[in-house]
């Protein structure tokens, strides 16, 4: 299956976080969303239908496709040529629901199902940890620790304060790889850690 893009994009002095997954055959799409301030902005999508069943050829012209569709759109939006709608900033933390001075909670609400067919999919909360409320504009970042090349996501939590990072897992290459997911508001922050196991190297052949 084609890979997919996470990316970030300026334009006027705003961030935007542009990422792109390919669907299953069940459901054979290319999506390109893009947020900023954990809210959907823009969501393009395509069917490569015409491509099913998948053949090596046919793989590497999803490739292709799926990249071209996510370069176009980061382009689109650093360009300014896609029309996005302004994001009202966060809060800052002393105004309104603010984190207590014993810092962040944060949890990954999938823990059982986070990783499937190769894709992860994290759903994380952030919420104070006295007053268990939840924080919207918290920043989020997933770190695969151990990987083969560098890794590392990030999103910011909408109004139910839950932030989703959606990125192709790379390849592990070390016995101690990690999940590492951290949290950011204003001042606070918390990590959470879980390890990892990367595949067992099938024996060579007459071993």
């Amino acid at each position: 299956m084609a890979s997919g893009h996470n990316n970030k994009a300026e334009c006027q002095g705003t961030s935007y976080h542009v990422q792109t997954e390919v669907r299953g055959a069940e459901h054979p799409f290319i999506d390109t969303t893009v947020f900023c301030g954990g809210k959907v902005l823009h969501r393009r999508t395509n069917s490569y239908h015409d491509l099913l069943p998948l053949t090596p050829e046919g793989e590497k012209t999803l490739q292709q496709r799926t990249d071209a569709q996510h370069l176009g759109i980061l382009e689109e939006v650093r360009s300014g040529a896609l029309k996005l709608a302004p994001v009202v900033p966060p809060p800052a933390p002393h105004a309104g629901v603010a984190p207590s001075s014993d810092g962040l909670e944060i949890q990954l609400l999938n823990q059982a199902n986070w990783l499937v067919a190769g894709q992860a999919r994290l759903e994380v909360q952030v919420r104070a940890r006295s007053t268990r409320a939840s924080l919207a504009g918290a920043r989020v970042e997933a770190h695969i620790e151990g990987s083969a090349t560098p890794a590392q996501f990030t999103a910011q939590t909408g109004p139910d304060g839950q932030a989703r990072l959606n990125f192709p897992m790379p390849r592990l290459a070390g016995s101690e790889a990690a999940l590492v997911l951290f949290a950011a508001y204003g001042p606070q922050h918390a990590q959470l850690r879980f390890q990892l196991r990367a595949k067992p190297k099938a024996p060579a052949a007459g071993n």
